[in-house]
């Protein structure tokens, strides 16, 4: 994409800019079906006019907000060259992420680097990070022993740390996968479910299968459990074993005890990587039982090769409401948090 530099228009504070969308790229890719991108552009930058002629594109209004464009049209058209299509929700994540580093606030990373990130390609779909903490995430994934995945619902701690599974048994980096969960009424609730034992834990395990399913042929799956290629079991059964050679994954972990912590880390063999995911205001553990996930984080923490994640509603991948949905919870167990203290005194 070609671009003439911002400049002054005779208005203090106000720049232009001008883009030449490359004629490879149909301006359907780059403003959307119907402009809906462009919308998404024009509500992020109110302070901003855009004008779309041909494969022309120009900005004119407050010098920040048009430089912010003009690095915005950048990323779109690094994203659009790998092939990728820009969707509203790319656009808008976008928008956040050099928003966040025009305040200081950003890193290092680009857009474009965050979201051409690859981790897996399986039944015709790819499966990558689509915020800069998801991008960390993963990232931290590849460089430490032991990480932690710690945010609220919908932020893909769990399905981004299979995807990495997946990915680093078919590069051969480990001969096999464990994913375990801590089944919280395992106790003597479990014993009056009907079925087999497996038939009584599938419920709390199902979550792991359904991501399996995504990122695998259905048919190899029974076959790689069949073989222990691929083991999925509650995380009792980790107990008094040494997991070499393997990526584990420990979801649900905020209800654990801090002795299944300890046991569950302790599990660590050569040559294996565990991820540790979990949601510290969604625990379902009795009252009275501290949370594992809780207690390690001051006991890790700058402990070399074990690294903490920490994902926010910012981060969260499902539908919008969701977001909002959580900040709308943090915010009333903040207040309530607040009336307590109060009343406490």
């Amino acid at each position: 994409m070609t671009q003439t530099p911002t400049a002054p228009n005779g208005t203090p504070g106000e720049a232009r800019a001008h883009f030449a969308v490359p004629a490879k790229h149909p301006m359907v890719t780059v403003l959307g079906s119907g402009d809906s991108l462009l919308r998404v552009i024009e509500q992020a930058f109110p302070r901003a006019d855009i004008h779309v002629r041909g494969n022309q594109v120009s900005a004119v209004g407050d010098a920040s907000e048009v430089a912010l464009i003009q690095r915005l049209f950048d990323e779109m058209m690094l994203v659009l060259r790998t092939g990728q299509p820009m969707t509203e929700d790319a656009v808008e994540r976008s928008i956040a992420m050099l928003k966040a580093s025009e305040n200081g606030e950003g890193a290092d990373e680009t857009p474009a680097e965050v979201l051409t990130q690859n981790i897996l390609s399986s039944r015709g779909r790819t499966i990558r990070p689509k915020t800069l903490n998801q991008k960390r995430y993963v990232d931290a994934i590849d460089k430490h022993t032991i990480v932690f995945g710690i945010g609220p619902a919908g932020t893909g701690k769990t399905y981004l740390a299979m995807a990495k599974a997946v990915q680093a048994l078919q590069s051969k980096q480990v001969t096999r996968i464990i994913l375990t969960r801590p089944a919280v009424e395992a106790g003597e609730r479990l014993g009056f479910l009907p079925g087999t034992l497996y038939e009584k834990i599938d419920p709390y395990l199902r979550p792991l299968y359904d991501a399996l399913h995504d990122m695998l042929d259905p048919d190899s799956i029974p076959k790689l459990m069949a073989s222990g290629t691929i083991e999925v079991a509650p995380l009792a059964y980790m107990r008094g074993r040494t997991l070499n050679d393997a990526f584990i994954i420990l979801d649900e972990a905020q209800n654990t005890n801090p002795e299944q912590m300890k046991m569950f880390l302790t599990r660590l063999g050569f040559d294996s990587k565990i991820v540790i995911t979990g949601d510290v205001t969604q625990i379902d553990l009795p009252n009275g039982t501290k949370s594992g996930l809780r207690q390690v984080q001051d006991i890790l923490d700058g402990v070399d090769d074990v690294h903490f994640s920490r994902l926010t509603s910012h981060d969260v991948v499902r539908h919008k409401l969701v977001g909002r949905i959580v900040d709308a919870y943090e915010k009333y167990d903040s207040a309530n948090e607040q009336r307590t203290g109060r009343n406490g005194k």
